[in-house]
């Protein structure tokens, strides 16, 4: 009786084990109260962030959380690092006499264990990745009067962002070198994860990978003469970048970065020479396979190149089209609090980089994933589809978050981050310090918003780093695409009823709304023809589903 229990017992493991191999990186294998959290430092570089109050750039250590299943047996496995959001600023003031504490940077987060930021690393672990939600260094001068200045400072607190990403992918690489590989992570498989500005993180440390093209950039946005800017006669008289190598250390974070001496002979004082970047593990790379951007937008489009030159990591969005803040195809990035906003620098978002990035064959591999998986595919077009005019277009990485407008401001959206969340309640207006802004406190709805990306995310990860053992049950399970059977929809659009036929039999159709919801399902069909009746759906547009033997087709349609 043992041996026949311990045989079961052994079939039972097996059967588990291979479950959760076929599941793995598609879903969550693995129960919350299995995923373990260590906090580690990374690294070490200079912030401006207190330069007021020391006179100096100081030393900041790079904090990090790190999410596993700890009781996982696999010891090669792929690593998500997350940025969180913030606007590059502090979200608790260090001045604790301030009339404004949680919320100093305008935004309803800014830390590593922000609700969100805790959520999806979650859930990452729980799929079976190891995922490290990471600090990075903040500062700059949004209220400054001249938006020169205000770009300067925002240029800088970018490629400082890029900087301590890159120092944490070389981070875990020497891990895996020269510390046992202490967290169980595969090096050739590296994913940069961004929320809000973390976004703008993750896609400028993918494209931003040549220190040139920040003094080559469209219409010299990033060439400045201080001295005309600031009037101060220690800053020199020409048109500089506003990013050096030489001061501000290269763009991955490996060489050491000087200020210069201010001149006496010029009316100033001198001041000792300041170190702003401190090399972190070089001699490991600092490459890595996929981005993802939650809302984030990229410095100039002209970063993204041709894969046949230069082959980039893919790139994944999620945007909001309306976004008041970030754009979403191309335009100028204002500064969040401030009332009216400030304008910094013309930015290229999540719609103009994904587009250039297709085109420019820097997405192939996700094209085969959207060809491969094709859950959500109805909902990501009607999702275009209900997009303003002009960015109806798809993208294939890319997951538009149509949101209904603001009830106070109706030319905004109600959220430009759906999927973030907080107890905190935001700010009522501030006579001269902010206009007031309102946190999204309701946890339920951000989750909806988290699972449409996990959702998304999974399948089109596993194809772009490789991971063939969940590219084999995407193979397989895969409902296909009838690409060559052709539908008609007449009339279209309609008042009461659409007729859809075409010369093979269908099977089923299912519509989907605007929102993604399905608001109509019909099984056993069975014919060449049928009748889509109206039935009350509002105005607006369709997906409809077509099911065949052959797989399945996706038709647009609208009702007037």
């Amino acid at each position: 009786m043992k041996k026949r229990i311990l045989f079961l017992l052994l079939v039972l493991g097996a059967f588990v084990q291979n479950e959760i191999a076929a599941q793995r990186y598609l879903k969550p294998v693995f129960a919350r109260n299995e995923i373990a959290v260590n906090h580690d430092t990374f690294g070490v570089n200079a912030t401006l962030l207190y330069q007021s109050l020391f006179g100096e750039a100081i030393p900041q250590f790079l904090q990090m959380d790190v999410y596993r299943p700890a009781s996982d047996t696999e010891t090669n496995r792929p690593l998500v690092l997350y940025f969180h959001t913030g606007n590059f600023g502090p979200f608790k003031n260090p001045d604790p006499t301030s009339p404004v504490q949680n919320g100093f940077n305008g935004s309803c987060g800014g830390q590593i264990n922000d609700s969100a930021a805790v959520e999806i690393c979650t859930r990452l672990a729980q799929m079976g990745y190891v995922a490290a939600s990471c600090d990075y260094r903040l500062g700059w001068l949004p209220g400054a009067t001249e938006q020169q200045l205000r770009r300067y400072t925002l240029i800088n607190a970018a490629y400082r962002g890029v900087q301590d990403a890159t120092t944490a992918i070389r981070y875990f690489r020497r891990s895996v070198a020269e510390q046992g590989n202490k967290y169980g992570v595969d090096p050739t498989r590296i994913v940069l994860f961004g929320q809000g500005t973390g976004g703008y993180i993750s896609l400028n440390t993918a494209l931003l990978d040549d220190y040139s093209k920040i003094p080559l950039s469209a219409n010299g946005k990033f060439i400045w003469n201080p001295r005309t800017v600031t009037g101060s006669p220690c800053a020199p008289d020409s048109n500089i970048p506003m990013v050096i190598e030489q001061v501000n250390g290269n763009l991955f974070g490996t060489t050491v970065g000087v200020s210069p001496i201010t001149d006496p002979m010029n009316g100033c004082m001198l001041i000792k020479l300041d170190t702003l970047c401190y090399p972190n593990w070089p001699g490991y790379s600092s490459d890595f396979n996929l981005a993802v951007n939650l809302g984030g937008a990229l410095g100039d489009s002209a970063w993204v190149d041709n894969a046949m030159a230069n082959p980039q990591p893919a790139l994944i969005s999620f945007h909001v089209p309306n976004d008041p803040n970030a754009p979403y195809n191309i335009g100028t990035l204002s500064v969040p609090g401030q009332d009216p906003p400030l304008q910094v620098v013309e930015v290229s978002g999540s719609y103009m980089v994904q587009g250039f990035m297709e085109a420019d064959g820097q997405q192939d591999v996700l094209v085969n994933a959207n060809d491969n998986y094709l859950d959500l595919q109805a909902n990501q077009l009607a999702a275009f589809a209900n997009s303003p005019a002009g960015l109806q277009d798809p993208r294939v990485g890319l997951y538009p978050f149509v949101m209904p407008p603001d009830t106070i401001k109706p030319n905004e959206p109600l959220s430009s981050a759906p999927w973030e969340w907080t107890s905190f309640p935001g700010l009522p207006p501030i006579p001269g310090v902010t206009p007031g802004f309102v946190c999204n406190t309701d946890k339920a709805d951000a989750m909806k918003y988290i699972d449409t990306i996990m959702r998304f995310y999974a399948p089109r990860a596993c194809f772009a780093l490789g991971l063939q053992s969940c590219i084999d049950q995407v193979l397989g399970s895969k409902e296909p695409l009838a690409k060559h059977i052709e539908v008609l929809a007449a009339p279209n659009p309609a008042t009461d009823q659409i007729r859809l036929s075409s010369e093979e039999e269908i099977l089923a159709i299912q519509v989907i709304d605007k929102n993604g919801r399905l608001v109509r399902n019909v099984n056993s069909i069975n014919n060449t023809s049928y009748t889509l009746l109206r039935n009350g759906l509002p105005v607006g547009l369709y997906v409809v589903k077509l099911s065949f033997k052959e797989g399945f087709v996706t038709k647009m349609v609208s009702f007037n």
